[in-house]
């Protein structure tokens, strides 16, 4: 995931950088990226949305606005993410972070329908969420952690009142790892049907992402489009 989040990063800086070379304008300060270059890439945008492209669902977790931004998301990505994955297995956690991601922002075009859209921290809510779920069941170790989970997500809202972030994608993202994290089973799986299940929803989320992204960049290829 932190891989495919640069990946994508690199790519919207270099598309940035042209479309601002061949416009002769100065290119956004601060790692900053073009919104028309976002909305190419598979921004969440509600009017595209509606034409038929509901993969830019997927691909939105993958973008971001600025270097901060992405900063600030692969941060805690990277605090966030082992802790979810050994809490539960890497299956699990491919699961709930695609899961989390698209619910974000299932709830951000029911809340903006209009609106540009990106960046991974309606999923990365979704793992805290899924933490936070967890925690119920175990007793006062449990109360212990969602304090401080707790604290992540609240220093996180208010991050996004102050940077007009989008916290109906955060809110979104939260409820549904919270579900996942309350109602699926902790641990690796612990029969051959439920090990197949896990294994076939991990392999069905990467096929996903990978289907979205192909879908992004039949309609990049299209400039008329």
């Amino acid at each position: 995931m932190l891989v495919a989040n640069l990946a994508l990063y690199a790519v919207s800086w270099y598309l940035t950088q042209g479309l601002a070379s061949a416009e002769l304008n100065a290119a956004p300060a601060m790692g900053g990226i073009d919104s028309r270059v976002l909305i190419r890439l598979g921004a969440k945008y509600g009017p595209l949305m509606i034409a038929g492209q509901w993969w830019r669902l997927v691909t939105a977790v993958f973008l971001h606005a600025g270097l901060l931004h992405i900063v600030m998301n692969l941060w805690c990505l990277f605090d966030l993410g082992p802790a979810v994955e050994s809490l539960f297995s890497t299956a699990k956690f491919l699961f709930f972070y695609l899961v989390a991601g698209v619910a974000g922002f299932v709830v951000s075009f029911l809340w903006s329908p209009f609106g540009v859209s990106i960046g991974a921290s309606g999923a990365i809510l979704g793992l805290i969420g899924a933490l936070i779920g967890a925690s119920l069941h175990h007793g006062q170790l449990g109360r212990d952690m969602r304090s401080q989970l707790w604290r992540w997500v609240i220093y996180i809202l208010i991050f996004g009142l102050f940077f007009a972030a989008d916290n109906a994608a955060h809110i979104g993202g939260l409820a549904a790892g919270f579900l996942l994290g309350y109602l699926v089973p902790e641990g690796e799986p612990t029969t051959r049907a439920s090990e197949t299940l896990w294994n076939t929803l991990a392999l069905l989320s990467v096929l996903t992402i990978a289907g979205s992204f192909a879908l992004m960049a039949l309609q990049l290829s299209q400039p008329g489009r």
